[in-house]
């Protein structure tokens, strides 16, 4: 009878959730890898940064030799301020409007034919259709300021996200070229938020849901507790290993942890441990299952 009791309040234990937690191998990874290039072809001026070094969103990564581009820029930024012809225009449609009122009454009184009336219309409007095609043009030029400032602002690279600098590809002088997509400027880390990728066994499946909020064990010499939320759960298994992914997103104000680094993830409730793998690499999907009975 009392081992009844027992047995049924280690069930009533393990059903609400209080159960021992169980820790799973995991790894800490960059929310996102970011490989900075010239959004155009140029001589590279400066490298604001290097390896190691950290970045805030915005920041001044590189500068390219920008200028022909200033110069252009500057004389767009001059046309779309003219007012020369804008105020010839004005005046000559006031002139010609005036022009055209007197004729007007002096054909009505019959001192002068219609044709030097119409004449005076003629006048009129063409001056008008000139005034109208130098506010075009005057317009035209404003937007070609814009599209050249903003070609004037590619030449300067901002740092995407706020993170560390992984790498320096290329040094003060090179070409940056925009076509080559083998050899970036920099290579950026987004550490602003840490990513958790952990390896569950199949039989957790279903005990976690979206949100659950997990405590995150990193390794020496880091160490530590944090608390992290479960974002992605795997719907897709890996059958050869009895596993799914679980991936966590983590906070990590201040850039204080970093990344590439193993830790334990630590689910309350959630029985079963998954051997430690190095780089918590998964087995190859494709690979074919070995037949009952035989060796592998």
């Amino acid at each position: 009878m009392k081992k009844t009791i027992c047995s049924a309040a280690l069930l009533a234990l393990l059903t609400t959730g209080n159960a021992p937690a169980a820790d799973f191998d995991c790894i800490i990874e960059p929310s996102k890898t970011v490989d900075v290039r010239a959004a155009s072809e140029g001589l590279i001026e400066k490298i604001w940064v290097d390896r190691g070094d950290m970045v805030k969103q915005g920041q001044v990564l590189v500068t390219l030799d920008s200028g022909v581009e200033r110069a252009a820029t500057e004389s767009a930024r001059y046309r779309s301020t003219m007012q020369g012809r804008i105020r010839t225009g004005e005046s000559r449609v006031a002139f010609s409007t005036a022009k055209y009122d007197r004729r007007e009454k002096l054909a009505g009184q019959s001192f002068i034919s219609l044709h030097d009336r119409d004449e005076a219309l003629t006048e009129k409007k063409l001056a008008e259709s000139e005034l109208i095609e130098a506010k075009d043009d005057r317009r035209l030029a404003e937007i070609e300021y814009r599209r050249l400032s903003e070609q004037l602002r590619l030449r300067t690279i901002r740092s995407p996200v706020d993170g560390v600098v992984v790498d320096r590809m290329l040094n003060s002088g090179e070409l940056a070229d925009n076509r080559d997509l083998r050899k970036p400027i920099l290579k950026l880390a987004d550490i602003g938020n840490l990513f958790v990728e952990v390896l569950m066994p199949i039989e957790a499946f279903g005990k976690l849901t979206l949100g659950h909020s997990v405590e995150v064990l990193p390794e020496a010499p880091v160490g530590g507790r944090y608390m992290a939320t479960v974002k992605v759960i795997d719907r897709v298994h890996d059958a050869a290993s009895g596993t799914f992914g679980v991936r966590l997103e983590m906070p990590n104000p201040a850039l204080k942890l970093p990344a590439g680094i193993k830790c334990k993830a630590s689910f309350p409730g959630i029985g079963g441990r998954v051997p430690a793998s190095p780089g918590l690499t998964r087995p190859d999907p494709k690979r074919a299952p070995v037949p009952p009975g035989k060796a592998m």
